[in-house]
């Protein structure tokens, strides 16, 4: 598969258009879609969904033609918890919660390259994972 999932943090950006990043999202987003598809997965719907009231404006500000959904495989669920464990083990914060390993997991198991602007974690929990985030 070839693509990219957007994090929802590039999303938020653009759809608060937040004063420090939406330029940076916005041009890093239609970047990525003028190479291929941009997909999202449950967990990126369900951190994007808190900042509205109904589903519809969510539908809307996520338009299927523009934002293909994915379910999550097994192998990424899988793969997420590993990663989680031995971020952990190397003493990772307790407040890190999953979903950004089922993120970054996601994408690595889909094969895309993963939009983000918090590059940090996923470089060092899923070093094979190709990140697109500032500086690169």
């Amino acid at each position: 598969m070839t693509g990219t999932m957007i994090d929802s943090n590039v999303l938020l950006d653009v759809l608060t258009e937040d004063a420090r990043w939406l330029d940076w999202s916005s041009s890093a987003l239609e970047r990525c879609a003028n190479e291929g598809s941009l997909y999202i997965n449950p967990v990126i719907y369900a951190e994007v969904s808190m900042r509205f009231r109904r589903i519809e404006d969510v539908e809307s500000s996520l338009p299927r033609e523009v934002f293909a959904r994915l379910q999550i495989p097994f192998e990424a669920a899988f793969l997420a918890g590993k990663a989680f464990l031995a971020y952990r083990k190397r003493g990772g914060a307790r407040t890190a919660t999953l979903p950004d390993f089922f993120i970054g997991a996601h994408a690595a198991i889909a094969g895309l390259r993963l939009l983000t602007r918090d590059a940090r974690r996923y470089r060092t929990c899923f070093p094979s994972l190709h990140l697109v985030s500032p500086g690169d």
